[in-house]
């Protein structure tokens, strides 16, 4: 009897059993590896303690976590003022609070920047309350801070060099060209040793800034470079019959900039944007190279510490989670924003 009397099951069917196959071995691999896991990270973990020396062996130290969650928080700031650094940190989500309504997100080019000098004022007191120098800022609030301030301003700065780099005067189109390579050629590493180490010999003393503050500057000329190459980006991808259609209404070259071009390149360019401002908040994590304190610098702090010793995987899962989370949690706010511009042009979400 041929082959050919035995038909074979239909394609769907096999894709079908493919499927569950491949899920199910997915689902025994996973049950084989994370079942340790979650058994060590929270089953078998030890929560509360005062030194290593409280903490099972068979699971995973997270009292140093609890021990130290203030420093981890807030850093060293003062005893009694940590309400500044919680109240700080509300300033700039209420300058960002107009992303939230769509007809009212261009504001947020305005109340952004009052809540990030706000948010800075405060932190260190403003002549009113008592002062506190940045050295003694820090923790994951640092972290947070220096994030969403350098974002802010970033993002002005790279429309502006977008802008330069479409400009018809040759000179303003070869210096943002020059200065949008040269940025994106050189680690932000070398960038933030070079505001920590150089910029004070060079400039005078009178003049000089803490080293807080010249992080907080060169993050954000260094991410403006990025930013600037995906709001031009946007800007390439407006189509030019829009410019025509403005012209054609009698608005002048601003205006057709300002109302008609720049409110569809932002909106192309928000999946762009939106990673450069992921990507600048995993980078804060560098600040503690020049000696800074943020969250990686407390906690490497914590596990120098004689009772906690030997607790550096514990010390950097806590860390990588933080800011899986922090990530995570914006790329769910684009996803709501990309949703809500398609809803709003009528194109299935």
């Amino acid at each position: 009897m041929s082959a050919c009397a035995f038909p074979s099951l239909p394609t769907r069917a096999r894709r079908s059993w493919t499927a569950w196959a491949v899920g199910l071995a997915v689902a025994l691999a996973a049950l084989v590896l994370v079942a340790p896991a979650l058994r060590w990270l929270f089953w078998d973990a030890t929560w509360v303690g005062q030194s290593r020396a409280a903490c099972g062996p068979a699971g995973a130290c997270w009292a140093m976590i609890t021990a130290r969650a203030p420093q981890i928080l807030l850093g060293f700031y003062p005893a009694g003022h940590g309400w500044r650094v919680g109240l700080a940190v509300a300033m700039l989500a209420v300058g960002l609070a107009p992303l939230a309504w769509r007809r009212r997100a261009g504001l947020t080019m305005l109340t952004a920047p009052v809540g990030a000098l706000a948010c800075l004022a405060l932190m260190g007191g403003a002549g009113i309350l008592p002062s506190v120098p940045s050295a003694y800022w820090g923790g994951l609030a640092l972290n947070l801070i220096v994030g969403a301030v350098s974002a802010i301003f970033a993002l002005p700065i790279g429309i502006l060099l977008s802008l330069a780099r479409r400009s018809t005067l040759p000179v303003i189109r070869i210096l943002a060209s020059a200065y949008v390579e040269a940025v994106r050629a050189a680690p932000l590493i070398v960038v933030l040793f070079a505001a920590a180490v150089l910029v004070p010999l060079l400039i005078p003393p009178q003049w000089s800034l803490d080293k807080l503050t010249r992080a907080i500057v060169a993050i954000t000329f260094f991410e403006a470079a990025y930013m600037a190459e995906a709001v031009r980006g946007g800007l390439m991808a407006v189509p030019q019959g829009q410019r025509e259609a403005a012209r054609a209404l009698g608005l002048k070259g601003w205006q057709v900039l300002v109302f008609v071009v720049l409110p569809q390149a932002l909106r192309t360019a928000t999946p762009a944007l939106v990673n450069s401002f992921i990507g600048l908040l995993k980078d804060t994590s560098l600040i503690y190279v020049i000696g800074v304190l943020d969250i990686t610098g407390v906690l490497r702090n914590a596990v120098s510490d004689y009772a906690w010793q030997g607790l550096e995987p514990e010390a950097y899962i806590f860390v990588g989670l933080t800011f899986w989370l922090l990530c995570f949690g914006l790329s769910r706010w684009s996803a709501a924003l990309e949703r809500r511009a398609a809803r709003a042009q009528g194109a299935p979400s």
